[in-house]
């Protein structure tokens, strides 16, 4: 599966936005997708992850309440709302998909996704 990220950009503080990921494949449904994110100068970590089916989230603990993840496997896409942006939230961000199937499954840690996007750069103003 291919991966394109896109949605990024510059917001004031407060702000929103919506990041979308499409994949390449029909077989969509039957990946784990989650989102991970990079700040300049830090490493890559984890911010959501969702089931194939959609109905399973998790987040990491200073996103929880402000993002939300979801997919549409009709779309062969899957989203990450971002709300009540704040300047440390700034990053690239980057998609990624671990093929599950059968498993309803998320995943937190980078070396569980075997498919990146080439990510898409969030800009948080104070």
């Amino acid at each position: 599966v291919q991966l394109q990220a896109s949605g990024g950009g510059l917001v004031q503080a407060g702000g929103s936005l919506r990041l979308s990921c499409a994949a390449s494949e029909r077989t969509f449904s039957r990946y784990t997708m989650g989102w991970f994110r990079q700040a300049p100068g830090k490493e890559r970590e984890f911010v959501a992850s969702i089931s194939r089916n959609g109905r399973t989230t998790v987040y990491e603990d200073s996103v929880k309440g402000r993002f939300t993840i979801s997919r549409d496997n009709a779309k062969n896409t899957v989203y990450l709302k971002l709300n009540s942006l704040k300047p440390e939230d700034t990053a690239v961000y980057y998609c990624a998909a671990k093929f599950t199937y059968p498993r309803e499954a998320t995943m937190r840690g980078l070396w569980e996704y075997d498919t990146w996007g080439q990510g898409t750069l969030v800009t948080v103003s104070s």
